[in-house]
């Protein structure tokens, strides 16, 4: 007989949460079907929620919104028809259990539907009231980071309900450094463009250094030679990898990456709902892992930041990885999909 299927939402906001739910699914034996907008042929595509600017924020100008929500517009068609496809899958394929990372209305939702659910949760100050719904109605709680970098807001009861599960990664290059010593800039695709003058900037008062520049960002109007800025790169783990120093921002994808590759790193984080960066960043600097600036330093500050970064402990953050994060992850996915709901021993 074959097991049922794993269900795993994954939201389209920065292109973390594919990652991680791609690394996942790799290292299953084929369980888990993946859903989510813009999954195309990697699982179930999902009609866009988005509002007609196309741009997402969280906020949805409802002014009828229910408190144990955080995104429902109304009269959408976009979101009656991705509710309408998943509870449909839901219907056919029974699955064990759904991993959402992340939605409340999407766990709120699958919970309705009796299904158990193992929501994601990210860092930050997530204690206001949709939140701790998602949380209580969840079978089990998963953090893609390390239990030393959680907030210390986060309730006892919520951390006690966690797996954490660092290294949730694809795996991790073999280190091959450029001839040069090379900082590498990334750029997300959840936040702003990279400012191409303010990393020009940057390279000019530093020219010992080689920088490279990966991810959206504007073409400075006189790029030093020393800059080489790359766009989108197929593989940015291997850039990391053998980059010298890295520098970015404080989300998880790239947290986790850069702890993978087990690379000094710069953290800068950016604005995101729920302090999720900031707490992140903080949480870094604090065990000693990384160094953290609050903005993008001032061009001659950057000798010092890269002679202070190098300096750090590598085993403060060679703490925070596990090189088989993302089998343990889906071992962990088998184990609470087979076991039987919490009240179902005393019903039975």
């Amino acid at each position: 007989m074959s097991l049922r299927p794993i269900g795993y939402y994954v939201h389209h906001h920065g292109a973390g949460h594919l990652a991680r739910a791609r690394a996942i699914a790799n290292a299953s034996a084929g369980r888990i079907v993946l859903i989510g907008t813009g999954i195309g042929s990697l699982g179930i595509d999902l009609a866009d929620d988005r509002l007609d600017t196309g741009a997402f924020n969280g906020a949805d100008g409802s002014y009828c919104r229910p408190d144990s929500l955080r995104y429902a517009p109304l009269d959408h068609e976009g979101i009656r028809s991705r509710i309408a496809t998943i509870a449909r899958w839901i219907d056919i394929h029974r699955p064990a259990l759904m991993v959402v990372d992340v939605s409340v209305e999407i766990a709120m939702m699958a919970r309705l539907a009796s299904v158990p659910i193992v929501y994601v949760r990210l860092n930050g100050d997530r204690t206001d009231r949709p939140h701790l719904d998602a949380f209580q109605g969840a079978t089990a709680l998963m953090a893609p980071f390390h239990q030393d970098l959680d907030a210390a807001s986060i309730p006892t009861w919520v951390r006690k309900k966690t797996r954490y599960l660092p290294g949730i990664t694809t795996g991790r290059p073999t280190p091959t450094r450029n001839a040069d010593p090379t900082i590498l800039i990334v750029v997300g695709r959840g936040g702003q463009s990279g400012d191409g003058e303010a990393f020009a900037q940057a390279a000019r008062c530093c020219p010992q250094w080689h920088w490279r520049v990966i991810g959206p960002c504007s073409i400075p109007h006189d790029p030093p030679s020393n800059l080489a800025i790359l766009g989108w790169v197929q593989n940015s783990d291997r850039e990391i990898a053998r980059a010298t120093l890295v520098v970015g921002a404080a989300g998880d994808g790239l947290v986790g990456s850069v702890l993978a590759a087990d690379r000094p790193f710069v953290c800068i984080a950016q604005d995101r709902p729920y302090d999720e960066q900031r707490a992140m960043a903080q949480r870094l600097g604090e065990v000693g892992a990384a160094l953290i600036a609050d903005s993008w330093p001032q061009p001659e500050r950057w000798q010092q930041l890269i002679r202070d970064t190098l300096a750090l402990s590598p085993a403060a953050r060679q703490k925070l990885h596990d090189p088989n994060g993302a089998r343990r992850a889906a071992e962990w996915l088998d184990v609470v999909a087979g076991a039987p709901c919490p009240g179902q021993e005393e019903a039975a």
